[in-house]
């Protein structure tokens, strides 16, 4: 590894993997190990991944749930208020208040409070939109997208600790190890047992 790495401020560090079965080998040894700012990247889901990182289930559900009713609490009560209470027509002697008639703008509104909720729910939940993230800057990390298998261990875990994190990630096989500096486009790279690349 390049040289006075160990004092670089960094966002964490990066690990590549040649095939999936690693991937899934790694993020169980480093999660055993007790890290919890790990994320893993592949081209493709992988079943036995989101297990072994021991990821929470998302609450983002029940915000979308109570979006969807309110929503479609609003929609009816918009159609009662406009045809029954502020301005009332009677056509053809049927109720002011036919509730039937309410039903489809009541599903819609409800079903467009729900997906907006949930598309800005992602956003928010993803920390997204951001323009530059340091992994971006990574070497090979594009290959993420295409057949790479990536292992990520963010500096500002509990149990980071350089040299002690990147000895373990050593110990995994990687393809590569990665120190990700925080500064844009400041990347320190060192390659572990090379492998050619297609």
């Amino acid at each position: 590894m390049e040289q006075g790495l160990d004092n670089v401020r960094s966002w964490g560090l990066l690990a590549e993997f040649a095939e999936p079965e690693q991937l899934i080998a790694a993020v169980r040894r480093v999660r055993a190990e007790g890290y919890t700012q790990v994320e893993a990247y592949s081209p493709f889901s992988i079943v036995e991944v989101e297990p072994a990182l021991g990821l929470p289930p998302t609450r983002l559900r029940y915000a979308v749930a109570a979006a969807g009713f309110a929503g479609a609490g609003l929609g009816y009560f918009m159609q009662w208020f406009a045809l029954v209470y502020q301005y009332p027509l009677n056509i053809g002697d049927k109720p002011l208040h036919s509730w039937p008639a309410f039903l489809p703008i009541t599903f819609e509104v409800g079903i467009l409070f729900a997906a907006l909720t949930a598309a800005f729910g992602m956003l928010a939940r993803n920390g997204l939109p951001r323009v530059h993230h340091p992994l971006f800057a990574a070497p090979h990390f594009e290959r993420a997208t295409i057949d790479g298998f990536f292992l990520s261990i963010e500096a500002n875990d509990p149990r980071y600790k350089m040299p002690d994190t990147r000895t373990l990630l050593e110990s995994l096989g990687p393809r590569s190890l990665t120190l990700v500096r925080e500064e844009f486009e400041d990347v320190a790279h060192a390659t572990v047992a090379p492998e050619p690349r297609p």
